[in-house]
């Protein structure tokens, strides 16, 4: 079996450990304290997230997106993929080396998707793009983490507590969306969700493509009609 070789690594502010860049043949790998974050063979929920997300959004033109968690850009490809020449998408990524991957080394694997125009890279914690703006987004998708439960850094769960929701609720447009991917299931962020005004609806998604191996988990959270 081919070896994996390291790429890079980078420092996560609030995190002990480095985040590591590998590949093996053709195939790359993210992890962190021996823990795999995202591998370019294994990317059905991330497109998943972004194809469930674009389908049920309501506004037929001037799209807005926000997309927390750059990753290998799979959420972002399938994003552009399913909107239209007038939607704009902001992706905020907090570790500015996964940006650098993303045009240096990963890019090809979902079509380049930082060189679309209608992308723009804020290198930040999503949690304050979100609280920069009110009613500015038709979506909010975060992949941070691993969910809800924060794996690499302890101030992600602020994202997805009953204050983080409430400014994601106010940073959303009419009917907004907030979607969440996760590795697995969670009551209680499904029950904070209803609790904060979304109607909420969970689904599991298949790891591949192909529907083989095994499922993820993804929130879609709309705000629900203020009577």
């Amino acid at each position: 079996m081919i070896p994996w070789e390291e790429i890079d690594r980078a420092k996560v502010s609030g995190h002990e450990g480095d985040v590591i860049l590998l590949k093996r043949g053709t195939e790359f790998s993210i992890r962190t304290a021996g823990t795999e974050l995202m591998n370019s063979r294994r990317h059905g929920s991330e497109d998943a997230l972004a194809e469930l997300t674009c389908r049920r959004i309501k506004r037929k033109s001037g799209r807005r997106i926000l997309i927390g968690g750059l990753g290998m850009g799979y959420t972002l490809a399938a994003a552009l993929e399913q909107s239209e020449p007038d939607t704009l998408i902001t992706v905020s990524e907090l570790i500015p080396a996964v940006v650098r991957w993303n045009r240096e080394h990963l890019g090809h694997l979902a079509g380049m998707p930082l060189d679309d125009p209608r992308v723009s890279v804020e290198e930040e914690d999503v949690a304050e793009t979100i609280s920069k703006r009110k009613s500015a987004w038709d979506a909010i998708l975060l992949d941070v983490d691993n969910g809800p439960d924060g794996l690499t850094r302890k101030a992600n769960e602020r994202l997805y507590d009953k204050s983080g929701l409430k400014t994601s609720f106010s940073a959303l447009r009419h009917r907004g969306i907030l979607a969440v991917w996760s590795s697995g299931a969670d009551e209680a962020f499904t029950r904070r969700l209803k609790q904060g005004g979304f109607q909420t609806e969970t689904v599991t998604v298949p790891v591949h493509k192909s529907g083989k191996g095994g499922r993820h988990t993804i929130w879609l959270a709309e705000m629900k009609d203020v009577p």
